[in-house]
């Protein structure tokens, strides 16, 4: 594509106000943009109305194309358009493709087989094991872990699948010169090394809360499935799982304790329809991942990587809990505290009506 061809799909992307819906509807009426550029401006009030019309006809968006091509020309970013060829196939049977989308790292990973994994962002220590251990098995089976770069589920997929070799797919939420939230910036250099990010929101956007159900949409239409490892009732991990159901894409849960908050929007997915998942294996049996190679038996209490835990405060080690029964073992991992220290602060808890002490040498959490 040439330059004055690239910057004609800028162009028509940064008009403010004129959504992806009445780009399509030019584009199918005019073909390319520089047709539609060229049409004249009573033809396009017809279909966008007066005042985006004059608006196509009169924004100024040259410094912001200016700007996208000198980050374009940068090694290791791409801009794609729905005209591409290699544009993700699967985002072209979504009713809303996104027009254009900006690519950093190894665009080729957006039109491989891949798995969609979300969740909460105030994860528990299970959850964030569950994801990272499922996401290295699932990559190393072949898929490509898709997820959105969150604090929480989001980032322990990312981890698991970098950890297991794997390739792993990041879709955000700002301008691609933006990464949110900070502290998952040496994330997002991890998988630029051996993965892709991947957005439609122009260079300078700043976070904004309508932007991430946009987001979600791309996460689940890049993706053949759609796996949700903890999510709250009111979660936009649920958004992402509607849309996947919406999309034709499967949906898949992991269940969990029925004392935690975190696992009831899985559990109402499961009584919705999803696919109650315990190992990757589950999720590599369903026919539309048929082909690739099985994953080894993954339990949910055998987590891959426990997530530390440091600060000896009872609320930290609540934390470190969970809601699922839990080994000393795994606790001494998460927390960095002997046995002799969780046993009293154990202790204390028990008393307190905190947790039970089940058999097997077992602590769950009540509260």
């Amino acid at each position: 594509m040439s330059p004055s061809e690239l910057a004609d799909w800028l162009r028509l992307t940064l008009i403010p106000g004129l959504g992806g819906g009445r780009q399509r509807r030019l584009l199918k009426a005019f073909g390319l943009p520089a047709a539609v550029f060229a049409a004249h401006q009573s033809a396009i009030a017809e279909l966008i109305g007066d005042k985006l019309a004059r608006a196509l006809h009169d924004h100024d968006a040259s410094d912001a194309i200016a700007a996208t091509q000198v980050w374009a020309d940068q090694p290791g970013n791409t801009l794609l358009t729905l005209a591409d060829a290699g544009y993700p196939q699967r985002l072209l049977e979504l009713p809303d493709p996104p027009t254009l989308l900006y690519v950093k790292g190894d665009v080729s990973l957006l039109n491989r087989p891949g798995l969609a994994i979300v969740g909460a962002r105030s994860a528990t220590p299970q959850g964030e094991s569950n994801a990272a251990a499922f996401a290295g098995a699932l990559a190393r089976a072949g898929l490509a872990i898709i997820s959105g770069l969150a604090l929480g589920i989001d980032a322990a997929a990312h981890a698991g699948a970098l950890d297991a070799d794997g390739a792993t797919i990041a879709v955000i939420g700002t301008g691609a010169d933006r990464m949110y939230p900070a502290r998952n910036q040496a994330l997002a250099r991890r998988i630029l090394e051996r993965g892709a990010i991947v957005t439609e929101f122009p260079l300078g956007t700043q976070v904004a809360a309508h932007n991430f159900p946009r987001r979600n949409r791309i996460i689940s239409g890049l993706a053949q499935g759609v796996l949700v490892v903890e999510a709250a009732l009111n979660s936009g991990s649920l958004i992402t799982a509607r849309l996947a159901s919406e999309q034709g894409r499967e949906v898949f849960a992991i269940p969990g304790s029925i004392h935690s908050p975190q696992s009831k929007g899985c559990h109402r997915l499961i009584r919705d329809g999803a696919k109650l998942v315990e190992t990757a294996e589950d999720i590599l049996e369903e026919s539309v991942f048929s082909g690739y190679a099985s994953a080894p038996p993954m339990p949910l209490d055998t987590p891959a990587e426990p997530v530390a835990e440091t600060d000896e405060t009872t609320d930290h080690l609540l934390a470190a809990l969970g809601h699922d029964p839990v080994s000393l073992d795994t606790l001494a991992a998460r927390t960095g505290l002997t046995a002799d220290a969780l046993y009293a602060i154990l202790l204390s808890l028990e008393l307190d009506g905190h947790l039970a002490r089940l058999p097997g040498g077992r602590f769950q959490r009540l509260t």
